[in-house]
């Protein structure tokens, strides 16, 4: 696993996983770039700098602009700040924007570039494992509005992403946790070798630092990579990448955005569960192998004192509810994956006590 792997989406770009990377952005940029800018959140100054600096060395004019740190970066305030920026700068379409940090700057980013003129390039440098293995690879970009998550946005692929495990080995642990989230959510879906490797050894899975640690990341992008290459606008497979994000995007709603996000989509995975054994779907034996892994590595499992009505009301205005219909992305075993539209009201309660 040593070297500089890299990861095609489509053979439309590429994912390159390595140490040591993060600068070797230029590489990535599409041919005739003149000026980049460089979007960071709060905790990311120094990688951003040498970012900055690599393409300043490459010939590119580089401006950097400092953006919140989490959701609070996803605002329409904040996208019309950077549009800004780059209309004083007078970018035009042949030049590109740099994401350095998280999902939320990922995601933030690739919204302004999808829609400054229309589109330029962006290369995503991730600096969490949420965003390494989920949003910054698959061309979903986004914001937020008071009434839910991500309900503005576009699709707009990335030039390149670069996963520099380095930046890994400081995140903290309850940050590095939370995106394991992901990982599970990716061998649930449709690579059980991960969740093996993780039952294997749940402890050294829970650092960067880990034996199968890369393999684990790889698998991950692997499995986004192959669903968006075949769905990049989710018109149907790309849904199964939603496991356990209807739920837990309602729960991040409803809390206000205080809860890390792969804690919440692992809390929305065992609703998920519980909701496809309600309906007869699924058998009691893969639920509580969701509990087990999810709980061997830190992550909730329960959700009690929920506001039902709340949370259900959050769920109604999912991206993938059809007019009144919710639509859920639920198993009916490891790897089989299926769509459940209309549940019942007994199982919907079934599975939400069952998070009690």
């Amino acid at each position: 696993m040593s070297g500089v792997r890299s990861i095609s989406v489509g053979g439309r770009y590429e994912v390159r996983i390595g140490r040591g990377i993060a600068a070797d952005v230029a590489p990535l940029l599409p041919a005739g770039v003149k000026q980049v800018l460089v979007v960071h959140s709060e905790a990311m100054p120094q990688l951003a700098e040498a970012v900055a600096a690599a393409l300043a060395a490459a010939g590119l004019r580089v401006q950097r602009a400092e953006v919140p740190d989490a959701e609070t970066a996803k605002t329409a305030q904040v996208a019309a700040r950077l549009w800004s920026l780059l209309g004083e700068a007078a970018f035009t379409r042949s030049d590109a924007v740099v994401a350095v940090g998280g999902g939320t700057v990922t995601d933030l980013a690739g919204f302004v570039a999808a829609t400054w003129l229309r589109g330029v390039a962006v290369v995503h440098v991730p600096t969490t494992l949420l965003a390494m293995v989920d949003a910054a690879v698959g061309g979903k970009t986004g914001i937020n509005t008071a009434e839910g998550k991500n309900l503005v946005g576009s699709f707009h692929e990335p030039a390149g992403v670069l996963c520099d495990l380095d930046v890994l080995d400081t995140l903290p642990r309850a940050d590095y946790v939370a995106g394991l989230a992901e990982v599970v959510k990716a061998g649930f879906i449709a690579d059980p070798e991960i969740l093996r490797l993780i039952e294997a050894d749940p402890q050294g899975a829970c650092t960067p630092l880990g034996p199968a640690t890369e393999e684990l990341i790889e698998r991950a992008i692997t499995v986004k990579a192959e669903v968006v290459a075949a769905d990049l606008t989710e018109s149907w497979l790309r849904e199964i990448l939603n496991y356990g994000h209807t739920f837990g995007h309602a729960v991040e709603q409803v809390e206000g955005y205080r809860r890390r996000h792969g804690e919440a989509v692992a809390i929305g995975m065992v609703f998920a569960a519980e909701l496809a054994c309600a309906a007869g779907l699924l058998g009691a034996e893969v639920v509580d192998r969701h509990r087990s892994i999810l709980t061997s590595v830190g992550l909730p499992t329960a959700y009690p004192g929920g506001d039902w009505a709340a949370l259900l009301a959050a769920m109604r205005r999912d991206k993938k509810s059809r007019g009144a219909t919710l639509r859920f992305v639920v198993l009916t075993g490891v790897g089989e994956v299926t769509r459940l539209a209309d549940p019942s009201d007994e199982a919907l309660i079934a599975a939400f006590s069952a998070l009690g």
